[in-house]
């Protein structure tokens, strides 16, 4: 993700977004690219094999992940954004800052400032309901011209899952 459009998108100086990029560069989460940062190869230190959600093994190409930064520098990863939101909400305020990738061009975002689709046609064989995440609205609304699909903010997105996750629940158990 551009500097420039991280300093927009917050409306802070491009010198505050570098001060706070500091310390997840320091934890290795996320590394200077040219004009710019994107999600550092997560290193042994903190590399999870199963989603800390659904337990489901984590991709090792990581294109749909979800790391959420808690407090005392711990961190935890999902294997989607769908898992990734249902434990962003669980934990509240313990989440310092929730990062996911950009699914059209695979760089690292905000996921609280993502646009995310739901319902689409493209099925990617993960949790249900199927959540993908975009830094940008247009891509997304491109992206759901082709292949179907809503596109919501993060809480919606967030909402949406959680009705969805609990009528399923409720229809087992009839």
């Amino acid at each position: 993700m551009k500097i420039r459009d991280l300093s927009e998108k917050f409306e802070v100086s491009e010198m505050t977004i570098h001060r706070d990029l500091k310390l997840l560069m320091e934890q290795g989460l996320v590394k200077k690219i040219f004009g710019g940062v994107q999600l550092q190869e997560v290193s042994n230190k903190i590399q999870q094999k199963q989603c800390t959600y659904c337990h489901k093994p984590i991709s090792n190409e990581g294109k749909l992940t979800y790391q959420l930064i808690l407090s005392a520098n711990r961190i935890e990863r999902t294997c989607c954004a769908h898992c990734g939101i249902l434990r962003h909400k669980q934990l509240g305020e313990v989440v310092l800052q929730a990062l996911c990738h950009d699914f059209m061009t695979n760089t690292t975002i905000s996921a609280t400032t993502a646009w995310f689709v739901m319902d689409t046609s493209l099925q990617m064989g993960c949790c249900e309901p199927q959540v993908l995440t975009f830094g940008n609205k247009d891509h997304a609304e491109k992206f759901v011209k082709g292949f179907e699909g809503t596109v919501l903010r993060f809480e919606e997105a967030a909402e949406r899952v959680t009705e969805a996750m609990q009528a399923s629940c409720c229809s087992k158990q009839k």
